[in-house]
């Protein structure tokens, strides 16, 4: 198969004749649109805002990760792109089955080739091709799940078709007939009914979803939202994206954006116009993007002739030194959950839920925390004292005080592993992502062990005191 390059010249045609639908491909393909989708949400001017303005400034952000913004912003950037390679990569391979090598291009934009220089005005069109994207990664998500009830619905049908020849060892006794209900046809099952009803389902989702699209279609639409992402992030981050191509000089007489049309959209190309170059307008400057933005605290050009670059998978591995370095960020986080729902049952009452969360909270500890747990309870069992709501008290204050900094980490701490596990339930979830840097994955392990530590400990004497307040303390 011959593999095209997307700024060949425009005469370049795709073959002609039908064209190739995704079908089964049609999930892969709703995968990476979605992905793209999440990578498009997240960029919008109001998340970027939040990341800057109450992300990266959280309380347990800055105590536990870092207060240092060009290291929080890199490790945005890195994640974004690396997100954005995946993507990509599925891309392509759906390109390659067309003849489209949509790899190239985006080596091209990567590397900062001169022929492939980005035009922000590509982000403009984003918003359109979003809502499309959005339509069809829905109605795919629908057809997955309802193949998947008409998997369950003929699977019972071949069922009761083996045992119904199984028990024709006779002669077959008459059955008496009811009549039908009202408004259904005599004769009509409803097991076979519902069969039928599902199969059109299916059937009429195939035709609104990507299940009939077009492999040419697919990929360009994902191709552009591709290069529109990049250019997105290299406008925001501009600083952090070593080799990024710059802005469209004035002079410019193509662009990825015209590239792309021309190849993927021939027969326009030749009817409009305006789906030629995209040039320089009067007035204020919208191709050349300022060098500082809202967007981002840090944006700035690189010197020219400089060639760099980066591993961006290598700048995502955290240190030993933190908690995701250790590979315990996961199970930290999980018991950091469980003590929030040990204070819920608490103040609801709930004791014997109580009890059985905290047997459990304890047995996903470390030993190493577990001993540092126990040996600052120990002078609390010696020498127990008089009853103290006051104390009592305090403790949960103090409790309060560390949960509320610490339980948002902890939430995003297991969203983001939900995420990038992508199981069958969320990977078709265009919604805007975790970033691994409000996580305790970056989270220094000796600062967050401490906290944990003194959570534990407080939690466990609130607990006490309130069964001494009960009587049921055991002596």
């Amino acid at each position: 198969m011959v593999v095209q390059k997307m700024w060949l010249p425009v005469d370049l045609r795709l073959p002609s004749g039908p064209q190739a639908a995704l079908e089964i491909l049609a999930f892969e393909a709703a995968a990476a649109m979605s992905r793209l989708l999440s990578l498009h949400r997240s960029l919008l001017e109001q998340e970027v805002s939040r990341l800057r303005s109450d992300t990266m400034r959280s309380p347990g952000v800055s105590y536990l990760n870092s207060t240092d913004q060009a290291f929080l912003l890199r490790l945005a950037c890195a994640e974004l792109v690396v997100s954005l390679d995946a993507a990509a990569a599925a891309v392509a391979r759906l390109g390659l089955r067309c003849g489209l090598d949509f790899g190239g291009v985006y080596t091209s934009l990567k590397a900062g080739e001169p022929d492939a220089r980005l035009d922000p005005l590509v982000a403009k069109g984003l918003k359109v091709k979003a809502r499309k994207m959005g339509r069809l990664v829905a109605s795919t998500a629908r057809l997955c799940s309802e193949m998947e009830a008409l998997d369950e619905l003929e699977a019972a049908e071949r069922k009761l078709a083996f045992r119904g020849w199984s028990r024709l060892s006779g002669p077959i006794p008459a059955q008496p007939v009811a009549p039908p209900p009202a408004g259904e046809s005599p004769g009509a099952d409803p097991f076979q009914q519902d069969l039928k009803t599902q199969r059109l389902k299916v059937k009429r989702l195939k035709e609104e979803s990507l299940w009939n699209q077009s492999y040419e279609k697919a990929v360009g639409l994902m191709a552009r939202a591709a290069c529109a992402v990049f250019n997105r992030i290299c406008t925001i981050f501009g600083a952090f994206v070593p080799g990024r191509p710059p802005p469209l000089p004035s002079t410019t007489t193509d662009s990825v954006q015209a590239r792309l049309s021309k190849l993927l959209n021939p027969r326009a190309a030749r009817a409009k116009a305006s789906s030629g170059p995209i040039t320089r307008r009067d007035g204020p400057s919208r191709v050349h993007p300022p060098v500082m933005s809202s967007s981002c605290p840090i944006i700035g050009l690189r010197p020219s002739g400089q060639k760099t670059t980066v591993d961006w998978r290598k700048l995502l591995d955290a240190p030993a030194t933190t908690v995701g370095g250790a590979g315990l960020d996961q199970q930290y986080a999980n018991v950091i959950v469980s003590a929030e729902q040990l204070l819920q049952m608490e103040a609801e009452g709930r004791q014997e839920e109580a009890n059985a969360e905290r047997a459990e909270m304890y047995e996903m500890l470390p030993a190493k925390l577990r001993a540092a747990v126990r040996s600052k309870l120990r002078d609390w069992w010696r020498d127990p004292g008089p009853l103290d709501a006051g104390l009592a008290q305090g403790w949960k204050d103090a409790v309060d005080r560390i949960m509320a900094w610490l339980g948002p980490m902890a939430r995003d701490t297991v969203q983001w592993q939900a995420e990038r596990n992508m199981d069958r339930t969320r990977r078709f979830d265009g919604g805007p992502r975790v970033y691994a840097l409000q996580t305790l994955r970056w989270a220094d392990k000796e600062k967050a062990e401490a906290a944990l530590v003194e959570v534990l400990v407080a939690l466990s004497c609130v607990c006490w005191y309130e069964e001494r307040r009960r009587g049921s303390v055991r002596l």
